[in-house]
């Protein structure tokens, strides 16, 4: 029996920032009933941007996919309001994935390692309380794929120091973008 693969890349998403969240929530729903029954109803969902905004167009997509992923695990996840923990986990889990993979659909390998690394480094902060994790996001959204993370995240993993970080962020998104982007941030955390 023959079967026949393909060899052309994965079909890449085209959305806007206007379907961006529904785009999140219908591929969630298609993957499981869970995921449609810990999505929140239309006029609940707080469907703010939070880190996409410092990052190119093709990336924000991927980029709120994973933070509403980080937001299941640590914080106030805007589209979803899972029934337990253990659900918050899977569905934080499942989109983890699904940014992943958006991205490596849209960007390159360094991207998807420079995202790896963010959830990596976010979960060592978070077991460790170590604050800086919202300097991470900015610098990864900010400087997505270029490879010019590894000393500042070293600094914060070492050093307990998020600066070098957030002076990148800013340094390529801007003092005002990044500011917004930590409040943000800051407000979603629990």
């Amino acid at each position: 029996m023959k079967t026949t693969r393909s060899i052309g890349r994965s079909r890449q998403l085209q959305t806007s920032t206007a379907d961006l969240w529904e785009t999140i929530a219908a591929e969630a729903g298609r993957e499981s009933v869970l995921w449609i029954a810990a999505l929140r109803p239309p006029g609940q969902q707080e469907r703010t941007a939070v880190f996409s905004t410092l990052t190119e167009d093709r990336f924000a997509l991927g980029i709120e996919t994973i933070y509403e992923g980080y937001l299941l695990h640590y914080g106030r996840p805007r589209l979803f309001a899972p029934a337990d923990g253990d659900t918050a986990l899977l569905l934080g889990d499942y989109l983890y994935a699904h940014g992943l993979v958006r991205i490596e659909q849209v960007g390159t390998v360094e991207a998807v390692d420079d995202l790896a690394e963010l959830i990596a480094l976010c979960a060592y902060l978070q077991a460790e309380q170590i604050a800086g994790d919202g300097a991470v996001w900015a610098a990864t959204s900010a400087l997505l794929g270029r490879g010019a993370l590894d000393d500042a995240r070293n600094s914060l993993r070492l050093d307990n120091d998020p600066k070098p970080l957030e002076r990148m962020a800013r340094g390529v998104a801007g003092d005002g973008a990044v500011m917004r982007s930590l409040e943000a941030h800051r407000v979603r955390l629990r």
